[in-house]
């Protein structure tokens, strides 16, 4: 059971000083997520395409890039060329979303769709059987090291029981305030993607974090599905 949960560390909580060696730390980690911020679409900005390139360099593990940007309709080749494995856009953003997801899939890309703390589950009805990813923000994007929003898990089951009406069963992921005190309860409401930032990499050891994340998620599934 624990196979079906993947982490995904957020290195916006990593040293960037010593980003290498802090990505050594969680090599045992499915994903590496990261965060992409343009200043507009949130209030804050981050990584762009030589951080993508230098993190596939890095790992063996998929990189995951959250796209928080205003215009990914323009933007997501540039990820695509730096090795993202799996792209991620907003719902919000997004001008022609499902020609985005088309994009990707043909770039061999995975596509995930991202929707914020107060979009509602529904609008996902339209996209739901085309993409390989659904995140979840537990959060409002921009910053880390924010509070859970507990309305989060109603989501999760929401979306849940839409995946199951149209069967289909995206990766179901979550970001934002992920720790060892919610893992559980996540997986119980059909999360299989968690990713976490602070909890990993302020860790004495980030590796144990992980593992103990996914078991902990793994524990949750498991009792959701008996």
């Amino acid at each position: 059971m624990t196979s079906l949960i993947k982490v995904s560390p957020s290195i916006l909580a990593a040293d960037f000083l010593n980003l290498g060696e802090d990505l050594d730390r969680v090599s045992n980690a499915e994903m590496i997520h990261v965060d992409v911020m343009d200043g507009h679409f949130v209030p804050n900005l981050s990584f762009g395409t030589p951080l993508v390139a230098a993190v596939k360099q890095r790992t063996r593990a998929l990189v995951d890039v959250h796209m928080m940007v205003t215009n990914p309709d323009e933007t997501v080749d540039w990820y695509i060329d730096s090795g993202a494995d799996l792209i991620s856009v907003h719902y919000e953003a997004a001008r022609d979303l499902h020609g985005i997801i088309n994009h990707l899939h043909s770039r061999g890309v995975l596509a995930g769709v991202v929707i914020n703390p107060d979009t509602p589950v529904s609008v996902l009805a339209d996209v739901i059987d085309d993409v390989d990813l659904v995140l979840v923000m537990s959060v409002y994007p921009g910053f880390g090291g924010q509070h859970f929003i507990e309305e989060t898990y109603s989501r999760l089951r929401e979306l849940v029981a839409l995946c199951d009406e149209h069967d289909a069963y995206p990766m179901i992921e979550v970001d934002g305030g992920v720790s060892l005190s919610n893992a559980r309860e996540l997986g119980a409401c059909g999360a299989n993607v968690l990713v976490a930032g602070s909890a990993v990499f302020n860790a004495h050891e980030p590796s144990m974090i992980v593992r103990e994340l996914r078991d902990l998620a793994a524990i949750g599934l498991n009792g959701r599905k008996g």
